[in-house]
């Protein structure tokens, strides 16, 4: 029986739902309308949260920047809830783009609103010439999840990668690390050590699903998610 993964609705979800698929999962989308988080997760033995627009600086405690562009009415509060709720529970999680973006603060973090304008030297971030195009590389901590996820892959502890954002973490949230950084100091990889999967890459390697360069990625996550499937009745 396939891991049944809960992914949050955003407005390009066709490629999450064919990685989760190519990784042997089963996709359940779902929407903020979707609620109370305490019950979505039901039934459920994972949860991917996709990329979109930015979190609201409200739900970390500072004012909005220029550049910062509202996501769906709903879906902060929802999907806050929902990392929440989640890791309460030990349910194995996934964050892409702004889905780790969304773990960070759900936890207590912070975010840098404004890349180019706010950190030094940045290098670019939002990259949009073709979903697959190559940005930069990211640098993986050696024996993180994200590591043994990626350990095939690597290559020297190192993997090239696409980028679409404009936000980044600032201050971890509580129990989150660093698992990745790119060449320029910002950070594209969070995880919670003492969580049985909880991930988030700044990436989205569900745009690779054709070619497979970060299949394993979803493979491990859904392999954690199938600890928690139930046996047939």
């Amino acid at each position: 029986m396939a891991p049944r993964i809960g992914v949050t609705a955003c407005a390009h979800l066709q490629d999450y739902l064919e990685a989760v698929r190519r990784g042997g999962g089963e996709p359940h989308v779902l929407e903020p309308a979707d609620t109370p988080a305490t019950s979505v997760l039901d039934g459920l033995d994972g949860l991917l949260l996709t990329g979109g627009r930015d979190v609201d600086p409200e739900f970390y405690g500072e004012k909005c920047h220029g550049t910062t562009e509202d996501a769906e009415p709903g879906r902060d509060a929802f999907e806050v809830a929902l990392v929440r709720e989640a890791v309460g529970r030990d349910l194995p999680v996934l964050g892409i783009c702004r889905g780790l973006q969304v773990m960070n603060v759900a936890l207590g973090g912070t975010l840098v609103q404004d890349i180019a304008s706010i950190i030094t030297g940045a290098e670019a971030h939002g990259v949009t010439d073709t979903p697959v195009t190559l940005a930069h590389e990211v640098w993986v901590t050696r024996d993180s999840q994200l590591w043994k996820a990626l350990e095939e892959v690597l290559s020297d502890e190192t993997c090239e990668v696409n980028s679409r954002h404009h936000q980044a973490v600032r201050k971890l949230g509580k129990g989150l690390e660093a698992s990745a950084t790119s060449p320029d100091g910002v950070i594209e990889g969070i995880e919670r050590p003492r969580s049985r999967f909880c991930v988030g890459v700044q990436w989205h390697p569900e745009n690779f699903w054709r070619t497979g360069e970060f299949r394993p990625l979803f493979e491990a996550f859904v392999a954690a998610c199938g600890e928690r499937v139930r046996p047939s009745p």
